[in-house]
């Protein structure tokens, strides 16, 4: 990647969860952010609370993954902070809730399930190649062990994720000169696994902060392209 002081990344989905977290992890080593969320007001705020600990710019630019311009506005926003070195594809939805078998899911939440988890990160990382490619740079991917086992009522949510791990590992092969990392960062204390779970406590996951120095380590290292648990990860230094 490039120098220290120049190191831009996109963070999708970094209002809340996961995303917010590992936006702050990568405030704190210096990278310049360029953020999204649906929603705008907790958007903002995100970007507020970056803004007062980072040391470098943090673009905030509310919309959704799965419309094209707004794809092209998070890439133009971080040429112009001197282009991407960094595309952290987090955003996701977990689709209908309580979770529907296959046997009842509702085909349009599926398409657009589809949309957020798999279509929309391709079309984000297509928009970003040129620059990822010049400057050695690096895409994670957000996905969850529901890609890999069978759980009962995960089926749209599990099918974007495993179509989404293949789609990276086909990108690894055909992108050398680009790291591409699919992490899992395991079960989190987070908005979506609440909904997971409506009615239910899951005070016992977690927070998404617990899986952040797993993920930096990649970014830090520049670990092998390749699909990594934080579990793995945990406790080696970065």
């Amino acid at each position: 990647m490039t120098s220290n002081d120049t190191r831009t990344a996109i963070v999708t989905g970094a209002s809340r969860g996961l995303g917010r977290a590992l936006a702050h992890g990568l405030a704190a080593d210096g990278w310049s952010l360029v953020i999204d969320a649906r929603d705008g007001r907790a958007l903002t705020r995100a970007r507020e609370a970056l803004a007062a600990q980072a040391q470098a710019p943090v673009v905030a630019v509310a919309g959704d993954v799965t419309d094209s311009w707004h794809r092209a506005a998070l890439v133009d926003a971080a040429q112009q902070l001197g282009g991407i070195d960094l595309l952290v594809n987090n955003a996701g939805v977990l689709g209908p809730s309580p979770r529907p078998a296959l046997a009842d899911y509702p085909i349009d939440a599926l398409d657009y399930v589809l949309a957020v988890n798999l279509t929309a990160p391709l079309g984000l990382t297509q928009a970003a190649l040129p620059d990822l490619r010049a400057r050695g740079g690096a895409v994670l991917a957000v996905t969850s062990d529901a890609a890999v086992e069978p759980y009962e009522g995960w089926g749209g949510y599990a099918a974007a994720k495993a179509g989404a791990e293949q789609l990276f590992a086909v990108l690894a092969v055909e992108e050398p000169d680009v790291r591409v990392w699919v992490a899992d960062p395991g079960d989190l204390r987070t908005q979506m696994h609440q909904e997971a779970f409506p009615g239910e406590d899951i005070s016992d996951r977690p927070l998404p902060e617990s899986a952040v120095p797993a993920l930096l380590r990649l970014v830090r290292d520049r670990l092998p392209s390749g699909r990594y648990r934080a579990s793995d990860l945990a406790g080696v230094p970065a």
